[in-house]
């Protein structure tokens, strides 16, 4: 079942188009990247599936019907721009956002202190906001964001600010709500290494177009179809001279003496065949499947669509 349809959405502001006719579908339980360039139209898709604005046109189904304003008490939203008030006390302020999200008292209480000790921050808790670092106050926020465990989390660039070892505990805290919860969680993020390690799906969207959706690995391993890894003992030039129209792309680099290469074959070219055909020119160590990072499609993908669009 899917969590969330957007349907043909659009959305403009003056002599700006935000949205154009934008669809896709994200499964429920799953995590799913929202990725694209600045100004590509994430956060106004955003600010609709959170009801902040309405589209112009189209339509939001979250969880089997039309989107209305008291679903988003299902929605976790964490933005991208924070907001705390710095004079309030960390404990005080959290339990204000507790009471807003439908938690009594008592329930709050319980449920902020253990999330406190989880995210080793409850020594803050009688301090004021505006004694926080950046790092710190994210974790507050992350956890008034979590606290009521809706059913759609919402995370924009959420390991911003962050040092390695605390990105690493919110991403474990992050899939233990995925896995031991259900909760449905959407990616809006630069970090392409953290769309690989943690996404099952993603939408591409670039200058308020869907460019590209679909499940990560089938999307790594079609957009990889012949293009190899290969490391070898010989001059770079006569394996390019050997192989010659057979490829579409040879991309070079050595490691401690020996040299190494991505090669993309045309598509007609027999895997089989060129190996035997590298193995005359020079001596072939190893090769391999080469699969295209998410920031290597990102980019090739978000500049072939600029192409077609100039």
């Amino acid at each position: 079942m899917d969590i969330l349809q957007i349907n043909n959405v659009s959305k403009s502001y003056t002599n700006h188009v935000a949205l154009d006719n934008v669809s896709l579908t994200i499964p429920e339980g799953s995590i799913y990247g929202l990725l694209g360039p600045n100004g590509a139209g994430k956060t106004t898709l955003i600010r609709i599936i959170n009801h902040i604005t309405a589209p112009d046109s189209g339509e939001v189904i979250f969880d089997g019907h039309p989107l209305t304003q008291n679903d988003i008490v299902h929605i976790g939203y964490l933005p991208e721009e924070r907001g705390l008030y710095k004079k309030m006390k960390v404990g005080d302020q959290a339990m204000f956002f507790a009471k807003l999200k439908g938690l009594s008292s008592k329930q709050a209480m319980t449920e902020l202190k253990q999330w406190f000790e989880r995210l080793e921050i409850m020594d803050w808790w009688n301090k004021k906001v505006e004694e926080l670092s950046k790092g710190m106050a994210q974790k507050v926020q992350f956890i008034v964001t979590v606290l009521h465990r809706p059913k759609l989390l919402i995370f924009d660039e959420p390991f911003s600010g962050f040092d390695p070892i605390n990105a690493d505990l919110l991403t474990k805290e992050i899939l233990r709500l995925n896995k031991e919860f259900g909760s449905t969680v959407i990616f809006s993020t630069h970090n392409m290494e953290s769309v690989e390690a943690l996404c099952d799906d993603i939408t591409l969207i670039n200058r308020s177009h869907n460019i590209l959706s679909g499940n990560v690995n089938e999307i790594r391993q079609a957009m990889g179809k012949g293009r190899y890894r290969i490391s070898f003992e010989g001059a770079p030039s006569q394996l390019t001279e050997t192989l010659g129209d057979r490829i579409m792309e040879c991309r070079f680099s050595s490691e401690h003496g020996l040299n190494k290469a991505i090669i993309r074959l045309q598509p007609d070219a027999d895997r089989r065949d060129v190996i035997d055909i590298i193995n005359k020119s020079v001596d072939l160590v190893t090769f391999d499947r080469a699969l295209p990072s998410m920031n290597d499609i990102f980019i090739q993908t978000v500049e072939k669509n600029n192409q077609q669009q100039s």
